[in-house]
């Protein structure tokens, strides 16, 4: 498998930063230069950071400027770009001290649909401690945020002008709200009671309601608030009411342990989840009015769960799916490699030949920012589509990202659901 190329993202200066440099050299005296520093950084909080410019002559890429008020004695600050930030050399992400002044700098030159989070991270003087990129905090001047998780500090979000669009993001006023509860289920599959969370559309649930399984559950209603997009889909009509049931994935070491492609969470997800829901609502048992969703190693979760259990799920979103997973992994994730097929997609071919019934549709969803994630799930689409499965490869301009998924989770639910 050759590698993939990425976009292209340059550390360059930004056109604003430029002009503040010429304007400082020109300034008369300590109060000029006082009085342009103080407009630089109305305008900054006037427009909120990072700062998207034109480039001349490259319509297709915007100057995008990160920045932080410190002076000299300012500790060092590095940009945390999910998937451009280089983990290995997170030099590279280090900001730069416009001399004379408390403005630190960093401009990537980016393309013009890329959508990413990212933290600005105290390098604490030794910038290879910044690795762990979560040791951040979000940009006090950009108001789009990511909630943390598990003790994670906050991250913020660029959208550049050609990102795709995410219209159901985002509380919206004036429209009926559906329910949102925390259920506990008892020991089963996997040995331990679990909490699952659980979107009632507005109005109760119709006989014959789809209904969607989705794993980390946590994040998507504990801190994304994910049912405010469910509310919006289903005002517009891009969706039936629907019922939505997401297991909580409890912490790392249990979501190691857990997801991924095993058995018993298929299972848990196939029989103990949906035959959960279904004493409780009125939803379907049609597998073509069913999904299962879910992102990383819940990615593979649910593509696991589409492969096993074909007549309990018809349809299968799996966004940024580590498939770079096989059995026997030690806890943490491997340094991935741009060669071989993957262990999962070589179990579709094994398996797909024996099946009968209708095929199972997908959804797959990669960041081209994702490395050989996106050759892998290349691999896996030629796999399924030489078996007869109706599949959809969707590559966007960005990382291993919620602030990707939060939208592409949405145009997958209309793709694989709409009336």
């Amino acid at each position: 498998m050759s590698e993939i190329q990425r976009p292209a993202a340059h550390v360059t200066t930004g056109p604003c930063v430029e002009r503040l440099e010429r304007g400082l050299a020109g300034a008369h005296g300590s109060a000029g230069r006082a009085e342009l520093l103080a407009e630089f950084w109305a305008s900054a909080e006037r427009r909120g950071t990072p700062l998207v410019e034109a480039i001349d002559g490259d319509p297709g890429h915007r100057a995008v400027t990160f920045l932080w008020r410190g002076g000299p004695a300012q500790e060092q600050m590095l940009v945390a770009l999910n998937r451009v930030a280089d983990r290995d050399d997170p030099a590279a992400s280090r900001m730069r001290r416009l001399p004379g002044t408390d403005v630190w700098h960093l401009t990537y030159r980016l393309r013009a649909d890329h959508r990413g989070s990212y933290r600005m991270v105290s390098a604490g003087g030794d910038p290879s401690k910044a690795a762990l990129m979560e040791r951040g905090r979000p940009d006090p001047l950009n108001p789009h945020r990511l909630p943390g998780r598990w003790g994670w500090a906050d991250a913020s979000v660029v959208a550049l002008p050609a990102a795709p669009p995410q219209p159901w993001a985002g509380r919206r006023a004036g429209i009926p709200r559906g329910e949102v509860h925390e259920h506990r289920l008892p020991a089963g599959a996997l040995g331990a009671e679990r909490t699952v969370w659980a979107y009632v559309p507005p109005g109760g649930v119709p006989a014959g309601a789809p209904v969607a399984v989705l794993c980390d559950g946590d994040a998507w209603f504990g801190g994304l608030a994910f049912q405010d997009t469910l509310d919006a889909l289903i005002a517009d009509g891009a969706v039936p009411p629907l019922v939505v049931v997401a297991p909580d994935a409890v912490g790392n070491a249990v979501r190691w342990e857990e997801l991924g492609a095993r058995e018993p969470y298929v299972r848990f997800l196939a029989d103990e989840v949906l035959g959960w829901a279904a004493e409780r609502w009125p939803i379907t048992g049609d597998p073509a009015r069913t999904v299962v969703a879910g992102q990383s190693l819940g990615g593979m979760a649910a593509l696991y769960a589409g492969l096993l259990r074909p007549e309990r799920f018809g349809n299968v979103l799996a966004q940024s799916a580590s498939l770079w997973w096989r059995p026997g992994l030690e806890p943490g994730v491997p340094k991935l490699s741009a060669e071989g097929a993957p262990w999962l997609a070589e179990r579709f071919a094994e398996l797909l030949p024996e099946r009968d019934g209708p095929p199972i549709r997908l959804r797959l969803d990669v960041g081209l920012h994702e490395g050989p994630m996106v050759g892998y799930t290349r691999i896996l689409d030629a796999v399924l589509r030489s078996h007869g499965c109706p599949v959809v490869l969707t590559e966007y301009n960005g990382g291993h990202d919620y602030a990707c998924w939060r939208g592409s989770l949405a145009d997958g639910l209309i793709a694989l659901l709409a009336p």
